[in-house]
């Protein structure tokens, strides 16, 4: 990834903040490798002549910028990013392709393959549905009275090994779109073979465009912890949003991702030009 040339903080600085910005170009340069030690708190107050609580601060803020881990007992290493998992466009099409296979084709494939690149079986998975009235914000979204049913569905898979989430999403589809098949408001069908696009095709519904939709936000106290995230770790959430042929809005799902591990991947075709400029092929 393209980054900046290493750089200090501009303006005059604490000790602490010197001492953390020499330690994180030095890391920017290479010079400190992912898993290497950092300098103890004896050596950081030898080589930058400072106090304990100025050494300490320096550490504390290499670890808010995600940059190091540090454990009771554990000298302070080099953050070893995790594998990043690549969320592309390109999966809305393909999901759209697997609703049409044959169920036995469906039931090989799901989020855990397409998304997480890993078997369901080394994941536990849970999904739980109920019944909400709409409110302004889904009512306005979906062009249904603020009274109207919705079902809201969470999805949830947890890493079986270490019990922190892989993936946490949540969708709304008005109740009066799908409750013709009784089958898609029963959480005990899930995980659902071809996903919501197969659901909806249950009901007639064919998905015609997504639109994503991404923000970020540093997570809660215990948004870090069931997601084992490191100090200074954003949380990207993005609202998916599809459409059917009559533009209509039939399904919203918001889904949290760790930025840590997380890809985002949009590509974007472009249409070729019917009329090439008037100075084509001139060099300009």
């Amino acid at each position: 990834m393209a980054s900046m040339d290493p750089r200090p903080t501009a303006a005059q600085r604490p000790i602490h903040l010197k001492i953390a910005d020499d330690l994180r170009m030095e890391i920017e340069r290479g010079e400190l490798r992912e898993g290497d030690s950092l300098p103890t708190l004896e050596q950081i107050r030898e080589r930058w002549r400072c106090s304990t609580n100025s050494a300490r601060g320096a550490i504390n803020l290499l670890k808010s910028q995600g940059l190091i881990v540090t454990g009771r007992g554990k000298p302070a290493v080099v953050r070893t990013p995790p594998g990043k998992v690549v969320r592309s466009s390109d999966r809305h099409q393909a999901e759209k392709d697997l609703a049409a296979e044959p169920e036995e084709q469906r039931r090989t494939v799901g989020e855990a393959e397409t998304n997480l690149g890993m078997s369901i079986t080394h994941q536990r998975f849970t999904s739980a549905y109920d019944t909400i009235e709409a409110g302004t914000e889904l009512g306005d979204l979906f062009g249904i009275a603020p009274t109207a049913s919705v079902l809201r569905r969470h999805y949830e898979a947890t890493d079986e090994q270490t019990g922190h989430l892989l993936s946490f999403s949540t969708s709304y589809m008005p109740v009066a779109l799908v409750e013709a098949n009784p089958a898609l408001l029963d959480e005990r069908n899930e995980p659902w073979p071809g996903g919501t696009q197969h659901q909806l095709a249950t009901v007639g519904i064919e998905v015609m465009t997504i639109l994503d939709k991404v923000t970020g936000r540093m997570p809660t106290t215990v948004e870090g912890q069931i997601w084992g995230l490191p100090d200074g770790v954003p949380l990207l959430i993005c609202r998916r949003i599809s459409l059917d042929a009559e533009d209509r809005n039939v399904e919203i799902s918001d889904a949290t991702y760790p930025a840590d591990r997380t890809e985002l991947r949009f590509i974007t075709p472009l249409q070729q030009w019917t009329q090439k400029p008037d100075d084509w092929n001139l060099g300009r």
